[in-house]
């Protein structure tokens, strides 16, 4: 009778699993990698936000200690201050002007590289390229020569300066951000990307033409793209500020045509030195911002498509 020696290694018993650290420890390791962004996030937003708020409720001109006024800022505000509604007036009027001529370019601009098979990638950088350049000051000093007396346009179409006309300023500023169609027109281009080319085909089949093809399938399927669009830049225009500051020279003229919410806030604060005054402002747009995003997500349900949800 033989035996069989066994190996000395299978004769070891198996290894312990690497014993885990306790939980304390990897949470404590977790907050030691998200401090810097914790103390950044309150040293550089909640604690300036708290001290704006406190602002709000005094009265603060920059030089003296703050003295306490309650709602004065705010029924004044409302109450007692005829530029204020002015500058709210202008900034819905730009709000409602700029946001939809900007994604219609972009949405067609989009189209027009989805269907090219050579040179799409410098056009869509050179049609991106305003988006990075249109927000600085020198670009928005160029846009005020060229709509001003004796400028492009008015050699053009001899209407004479767009900046100088009440009528004719806000247009000029609004067309600024239109020009500025280069973010939305790459995200609404990753978005038709995304469609899938079976659907267009059944609708072609069903005999659907070009046009119904895009009101069938393109606008449902691109909705959650047109919509994130759509909020994103309804909150930058409630934020304008240095196209219309440049346009108008500071002023928010002709007439304060130009004087949006934020141009009226900076002037109230850092001119005429009232920072209680634009603490107030400052929160009552920020509440209206928030108001709107919420309204925008509330009417979504009824015509933004998700596939995945397979309805409306």
């Amino acid at each position: 009778m033989t035996t069989t020696a066994i190996p000395a290694e299978a004769r070891r018993a198996p290894a312990a699993a690497p014993k885990r650290r306790p939980k304390r420890e990897r949470e404590g390791a977790a907050w030691v990698f998200l401090s810097p962004w914790v103390l950044g996030a309150i040293v550089l937003t909640l604690l300036p936000m708290a001290v704006s708020l406190y602002l709000s409720f005094t009265d603060y001109d920059l030089f003296s200690p703050p003295k306490w006024v309650g709602l004065r800022n705010y029924v004044q505000m409302f109450t007692e201050d005829p530029r204020y509604w002015r500058s709210v007036v202008t900034t819905l009027t730009y709000v409602v002007v700029a946001v939809p001529l900007q994604l219609a370019l972009a949405l067609v601009v989009a189209l027009a590289l989805k269907g090219m098979k050579r040179g799409k990638g410098f056009y869509r950088s050179a049609f991106y390229a305003p988006s990075l350049l249109g927000a600085s000051m020198s670009i928005a000093l160029v846009w005020r020569a060229i709509f001003n007396d004796g400028g492009t346009v008015d050699h053009l179409l001899g209407t004479g300066g767009w900046v100088n006309k009440p009528g004719w300023a806000l247009l000029a500023v609004a067309l600024l951000t239109v020009w500025q169609f280069g973010a939305p027109m790459v995200i609404f281009l990753a978005g038709l990307q995304q469609i899938p080319a079976e659907l267009y085909e059944a609708a072609a089949v069903d005999g659907a033409g070009k046009w119904r093809q895009f009101l069938a399938v393109t606008v449902p399927m691109l909705s959650p793209v047109l919509f994130f669009n759509l909020v994103l830049q309804t909150i930058q225009a409630f934020q304008v500020f240095t196209p219309a500051f440049a346009v108008s020279a500071g002023k928010g003229g002709p007439a304060d045509s130009t004087l949006v919410y934020t141009m009226y806030l900076y002037d109230r604060g850092f001119v005429a030195s009232h920072m209680g005054y634009a603490s107030a402002m400052a929160w009552v747009l920020l509440l209206v911002i928030g108001v709107v995003t919420a309204v925008l997500f509330r009417t979504s349900r009824s015509w933004v498509f998700y596939a995945s949800e397979g309805d409306r």
